[in-house]
């Protein structure tokens, strides 16, 4: 007589990158990340809120909680600027960057060697003859868009 032996394996790995152990965790509590920089546009926490909680909710199966998460985020956006990054022949600026950064504590309350404090920063550039108001809303979704990936690599892509 032969015995087949069948085991399943409880860690999920999807094609974004994140290996999350369902079965020990369940939860994520994600806080509102409040802007700390001296320079604000008024819709860029809205914006990067959203996108951060959105993430998790389309790329994981975790339950976003308020309190109690099994993984917690908190942070808040500590730089939001721009600066010449080029001189045109001229001596004028022809190019500009927008750069942001955001300050994120990570705690995973089933694996504390996980824990970190750590910064984010993307940065985006514009032709300086562009008024900042023409391109703001968009560079800052990309921004976003990057920061929030990096994050959730950071948390929950353990490769």
């Amino acid at each position: 007589m032969m015995a087949i032996l069948v085991t399943a394996c409880s860690v999920s790995y999807k094609f974004n990158g994140a290996s999350i152990d369902y079965t020990k965790t369940k939860t994520i509590q994600i806080a509102n990340f409040p802007i700390r920089s001296n320079y604000v546009w008024g819709p860029m926490g809205p914006i990067f809120n959203n996108e951060l909680k959105d993430l998790f909710g389309r790329s994981t199966k975790l339950i976003q909680v308020k309190r109690n998460g099994d993984l917690k985020l908190e942070g808040e956006i500590t730089r939001y600027d721009q600066r010449n990054k080029s001189v045109s022949a001229e001596g004028y600026s022809a190019l500009t960057e927008l750069s942001m950064t955001v300050n994120v504590r990570f705690t995973n309350t089933k694996n504390h060697e996980e824990d970190f404090e750590q910064q984010f920063t993307a940065h985006k550039e514009f032709n300086s003859k562009l008024s900042l108001n023409s391109v703001q809303e968009d560079l800052v979704n990309q921004m976003v868009k990057d920061i929030c990936d990096q994050i959730f690599n950071a948390c929950v892509a353990n490769w």
